[in-house]
């Protein structure tokens, strides 16, 4: 069994559980949990802990952990947070592998609960004991059965969705709201303060259970970043992975020396590791929850068309515009299966795709026509729209389409509008594992995400580009050399250039000019025409200073631009330094873009791609991806934004050298994850010539850490 797997067995399958802390009050947590415990039907030893003695729901209630008798391999600690690390102290005498720590109290409180909480954890290390928690509700498991929460009954149905949560209260919230939907869980799992297991620890163990059929995951943040992505890449392909990241808006507040760092935020972080590691992300609750359903109860379509079956017209164009904004196609029905349908439904019926069969439309009807339209070929999935009939009842409609869905392989989705008229179909379309939504937009958005996943499992993730020949210690003596001019200023043009020739990324040629005259021999010497560019380690963004001046195609025009340059500078900053003004071949006019890396405190290094320029920042037409990069990542970065599509030509932009990009993306790639001293390093623009003639990284900027 994987090791990992098996030092957290007594959580998810424990011979005995002791609760340390068992209350008699019924107004006490300590009573709760041990009233689960009871009520969940738990198989195991069950064993109750309170120095006060006497009797609890028919149990003894032992002085201390260490009277409590065999078997008892996991221990729940509901008491005061200063008595936690003498309690699991004598677990660790007693010899428990595994405590929940379900107090509050700790981390989450200051610094002394900080301290209480790093105590607990060398107690538990010391004891080769693993802990869950502290400040959580605890765990549970449907089908064990066992219920190790506090929280008020009833408990969750048996199910096939696992919950792992950072969030308690989320957690209490969660279980009401999907018994009131009809919605099964198979295990929660409550992180707390995460003294010890986390997010990451607890996926291979939730996926291994065969009653899981998808997990959900409320996160804040994640641990340990390249772990989690490791193992979600492992677990993914198994078994989807749905996560709920909050807290996307917040901002550091880190010094960037680039558009790149700037936009390389924690959010654009977690969508690349996410993207890397198959998880799928959601943006609500609601939305987590709608897909998980679907993930778990629904076959994979072949494809992306759909076909929507309705007794009502303005239900039916809706479900068409969900359909197509979720980046679906409304399936073209073929003749024949627009006659099949016309000898079913009335003369007035719509046969096109939304397939209207008017309000008359009976539970045969419904039923027959959705047999038709699963048997064209060119239909992957079907949205049916029941609004309560006015001539029948919506559970009669429902008892007729069930069996259908489920001889059928191909997903279908019900939207069962209403409210109060359709809970008893409800209840039967969730009987049957059959998912329904109340409005179409939702119903489209979990067709969507059963072809995103059908389309991850048919194409597999391929290894990263990484054997690109690189002269490694000629750029670690580059860095070295130039390292004492680093710590207040970005990287000088000529290291950066350096660096990327290194890399096989072409540049133009460049020179770094102290005077006019040195100006016009550089020059004279790359041909014109050039652009000069202000050579400063206190300013970033030189254009909008004065400090660019383009196409400039004499040795006069060159020396007054030099000039210029540095009065501009001189004005608008009188206190930065100038170092001179660097000299550029000009190439001819093409398309152009950013690429950028950065190195993500969290998730390691990360690559940038999209429109470039000035407004940078301001279009936000960039997307991001974890380095290094396989050639099909870097194909979805641009196929991602309006950047990467135009260079397949647009109005009167002629095709570029899109292959060029591919490679120059995947070299700064593996640039930056080699060289992982390189904070920040971005090339804007990006030159791009027409198809077979290149790229040329015209502006390098970058921060050496």
């Amino acid at each position: 069994m994987n090791k990992q797997i098996s030092s957290l067995t007594p959580f998810f399958n424990p011979q005995g559980v002791a609760v340390i802390g068992a209350s008699t009050n019924p107004d006490k947590l300590g009573y709760g949990l041990a009233r689960n415990l009871v009520q969940s039907k738990y198989q195991g030893a069950l064993h109750y802990v309170n120095p006060k003695g006497g009797k609890l729901l028919g149990r003894p209630l032992y002085a201390s952990i260490l009277e409590v008798p065999d078997p008892v391999d996991l221990a729940i600690l509901l008491i005061p947070a200063k008595a936690v690390p003498q309690a699991l102290l004598q677990c660790g005498e007693r010899g428990l592998p595994a405590a929940i720590i379900g107090s509050g109290g700790f981390r989450e409180t200051g610094p002394e609960g900080a301290a209480l909480e790093a105590e607990c954890l060398q107690i538990a290390q010391a004891h080769q004991m693993r802990l869950l928690g502290p400040n959580c509700i605890g765990l549970l498991d449907t089908h064990l059965p066992v219920d190790a929460t506090f929280l008020p009954p009833p408990g969750p149905l048996p199910g096939d969705v696992a919950f792992i949560s950072h969030s308690g209260a989320i957690c209490a919230a969660l279980i009401d709201w999907a018994r009131g939907q009809g919605f099964g869980l198979s295990k929660l799992v409550s992180l707390g303060n995460q003294a010890d297991i986390n997010e990451t620890d607890v996926l291979k163990p939730v996926a291994a259970d065969p009653h899981t059929r998808v997990l959900c995951l409320y996160l804040e943040s994640v641990s340990d970043g390249l772990k989690f992505v490791s193992v979600a890449s492992q677990v993914s392909p198994k078994k989807p992975i749905i996560a709920l990241k909050v807290g996307r808006y917040a901002s550091g507040q880190r010094a960037v020396a680039s558009h790149t760092g700037a936009l390389a935020g924690e959010d654009n972080a977690f969508n690349a590791a996410f993207h890397r590691a198959g998880v799928i992300r959601a943006d609500t609750s609601e939305e987590m929850f709608d897909w998980a359903r679907a993930l778990a109860w629904c076959p994979l379509p072949r494809g992306r068309t759909v076909a929507v079956l309705t007794n009502a017209g303005g239900p039916g164009v809706n479900a068409v515009d969900a359909v197509e904004s979720n980046g679906l196609k409304v399936a073209e029905l073929k003749y024949e299966t627009q006659a099949a349908l016309g000898k079913h439904l009335p003369r007035a019926a719509s046969l096109l795709n939304p397939v209207d069969m008017l309000a008359s439309a009976t539970p045969g009807q419904y039923a027959e026509s959705l047999r038709i339209l699963l048997s064209d070929p060119g239909v992957d999935s079907v949205l049916v729209i029941l609004p309560p009939p006015p001539m029948f009842s919506s559970s009669a409609v429902a008892s007729a389409l069930i069996p259908v869905i489920h001889k059928t392989d191909k997903p279908v989705v019900i939207t069962l509008m209403g409210e109060s008229l359709i809970q008893e179909t409800a209840a039967q379309f969730r009987a049957a594992r059959i998912p329904e939504y109340r409005f179409p937009e939702r119903a489209a958005s979990a067709l969507a995400i059963l072809a995103q996943r059908a389309e991850s499992l048919s194409s597999p993730p391929s290894k990263a580009q990484s054997g690109y020949q690189v002269d490694t210690d000629a750029v670690r003596a580059v860095f070295h050399e130039y390292k004492p001019d680093f710590e207040q200023a970005s990287l000088p043009q000529e290291v950066s250039h350096q660096i990327l020739a290194a890399y096989g990324i072409h540049t133009p040629p460049i020179g770094l000019a102290r005077s006019p005259e040195e100006a016009k021999q550089l020059a004279e010497k790359f041909g014109y025409p050039v652009a000069l560019k202000v050579a400063s380690p206190d300013i970033i963004h030189k254009s909008d200073l004065g400090g660019v001046i383009l196409d400039q195609r004499s040795s006069q025009a060159v020396a007054e631009s030099y000039i210029r340059i540095t009065r501009n500078i001189q004005s608008a900053r009188p206190d930065a330094r100038i170092t001179g003004v660097h000299v550029q071949r000009m190439f001819p006019k093409g398309q152009e873009v950013i690429i950028g890396g950065v190195q993500d405190p969290m998730f390691g290094p990360l690559v940038m791609f999209g429109s470039g320029g000035v407004e940078v920042e301001d279009l936000k037409d960039v997307a991001f991806a974890l380095a290094p990069l396989p050639l099909e990542e870097a194909e979805r970065l641009l196929d991602k934004t309006w950047a990467g599509r135009k260079l397949d030509g647009y109005r009167n932009l002629p095709p570029a050298d899109r292959g060029a990009v591919l490679d120059v993306l995947m070299r700064l790639a593996q640039l930056v994850a080699d060289q992982p001293e390189l904070e920040e390093i971005e090339i804007n623009p990006l030159l791009v010539l027409p198809q077979g003639e290149g790229a040329y990284a015209l502006d390098v900027r970058g921060r050496y850490a």
